[in-house]
């Protein structure tokens, strides 16, 4: 498994590791995946599956980089603090290695809230700080909240056939050495990014390369300087087959040949200023936990 650095901490990550939304399988296919080097495992409280995760990294705690998330109703201080603790209890370890907040509330000022987060790294609950779903501003403005730590990742949706990110965003989180964790790297679905590609040229570079199709939209993803990718799998044949993914690289051309030849979505600016905008309005109101 192909490694990269967190940021600018110096901690090395898998550049596939395991994503947990939506989870429905077990916490020996985690385990398989973590004996394939996928020892990075993302989780949140909201997704339900803390608990299978801790159950999967017991008695190997200490070789996995651990990620879960708060939702955005506790953001306050003290329901921060309290956060953290109740997913240690269902992780069933005494640190997270990257705690990240899942979404930005625009009802509690953001300097509470990373006050918060510098508290959990000092007490030693957290190792690093991340954030998930935050657009550049949001990102900015919670950098800025920081006096002592910085933010090492923002996790974000990016695959090839929705590259909203790649608007600066993106830029801005490779010049600022803060690791992009892509969620959702097959979109909907594979046969969804393969309508996407009138050309077939997936289907061909996976033949040229003795490869899948699932591999090959992986390495593009993590073939952009500073990214790394979080697939979920359910089934022994896909963890192995994304596990794998690393194993080969596309050249400069190939990439060139995929950014150019698939049908894909950049949300713009105005459409993301909305969505901004209608989260702010259901947080007022206490509709957008």
């Amino acid at each position: 498994m192909q490694t990269t650095g967190l940021g600018k901490t110096g901690t090395m990550l898998p550049k596939i590791g395991l994503g947990t939304w939506q989870y429905g399988g077990s916490a020996a296919l985690l385990r398989m995946g973590i004996e394939l080097g996928a020892t990075f495992i993302d989780t949140a409280e909201s997704y339900g599956t803390e608990g299978i995760v801790g159950e999967a990294i017991k008695g190997r705690r200490h070789d996995i980089f651990l990620a879960t998330k708060a939702l955005p109703r506790h953001f306050r201080w003290h329901d921060l603090v309290s956060a953290a603790e109740a997913s240690l209890g269902r992780l069933g370890t005494d640190y997270i290695d990257l705690y990240q907040l899942h979404w930005p509330n625009y009802t509690i000022p953001i300097a509470e809230t990373m006050e918060a987060m510098e508290s959990l790294v000092e007490s030693g609950k957290i190792r690093f700080i991340g954030v998930s779903n935050f657009m550049l501003r949001d990102l900015q403005n919670a950098q800025k909240a920081l006096t002592k730590a910085r933010i090492v990742s923002n996790q974000l949706r990016y695959n090839l056939i929705d590259r909203t990110i790649d608007q600066g965003l993106l830029q801005y989180c490779q010049n600022e050495g803060i690791t992009v964790i892509a969620y959702s790297p097959f979109g909907t679905s594979v046969s969804k990014i393969r309508a996407n590609d009138p050309r077939g040229l997936i289907g061909r570079l996976a033949e040229q390369k003795s490869r899948t199709v699932g591999q090959i939209v992986l390495n593009w993803c993590i073939s952009r300087k500073g990214v790394v990718t979080i697939p979920k799998s359910e089934s022994i044949t896909h963890v192995r087959e994304n596990c794998s993914a690393t194993e080969f690289e596309l050249s400069a051309e190939e990439v060139n040949e995929l950014d150019n030849g698939l049908a894909y979505r950049r949300r713009g600016h105005v459409e993301m200023w909305l969505r901004r905008l209608t989260r702010h309005t259901l947080q007022s109101v206490g509709r957008n936990q």
